[in-house]
């Protein structure tokens, strides 16, 4: 990914609140020199091994889980808020842009198969995604549906190797136009644009 200096993004806790508040990712894998993308949701754990440990699984009929078997690399794409910039809110000379922010993850994938391994996967995944809600789900797979049901999903992780955040937050502009951006887009109804907002303010704050 292409990262000019003024948007490389390296604060781990930055980087690990945008994937838990956008866990549905991009997983990407090339076989063959081919592409091939599956949205899924993950789980982020940042303190498992040397750069973390990204969890998730998919559907046993996708064939992408065969493309692990190649040994290569996969790509895991976050993708945060993201709203377009009028140059009309600067106060210097500029150009239309887009301000975003989003995280690209590569490791190593490592099929869960076992049905013991798969159920407390699935079991973590759901106490994560309803932990939130006011009556939370539970799988509670017993007998025969909990053989059918692991058997129609393959789990996994990916051992990280490599981590690249970039948040194109208009770090390039005077602090001046920053904080006018900060303010066009806190006055929006749309709430992805003060999202943008928002990770924008903790940014600057963070940086004067």
């Amino acid at each position: 990914m292409y990262i000019p200096k003024h948007f490389k993004e390296t604060n781990p806790a930055r980087i690990s609140a945008l994937i838990k508040g956008h866990p549905l990712g991009m997983l990407v894998t090339a076989p063959e020199g081919v592409p091939f993308v599956s949205h899924l949701p993950f789980i982020f754990e940042r303190s498992a091994g040397s750069q973390g440990k990204l969890l998730g699984h998919m559907a046993r009929a996708n064939p992408q889980w065969q493309h692990f078997e190649s040994g290569s690399e996969v790509l895991a794409v976050f993708q945060g808020p993201h709203a377009y910039v009028s140059p009309s809110w600067y106060s210097s000379p500029g150009v239309p842009t887009w301000n975003y922010a989003v995280v690209h993850l590569r490791g190593n994938p490592r099929l869960i198969e076992g049905e013991t391994e798969l159920e407390a996967l699935v079991e973590q995944l759901t106490h994560v995604h309803e932990s939130h809600m006011p009556s939370p789900w539970k799988p509670n797979l017993t007998g025969e549906r909990r053989s059918k049901l692991l058997n129609m999903i393959v789990g996994f992780e990916i051992e990280i190797t490599h981590i690249q955040g970039k948040f194109k937050l208009s770090q390039n502009r005077p602090l001046e136009d920053q904080q006018h951006v900060v303010e066009k887009l806190s006055q929006s109804n749309n709430q992805t644009d003060t999202a943008v907002a928002k990770l924008m303010s903790g940014v600057i704050h963070a940086e004067f």
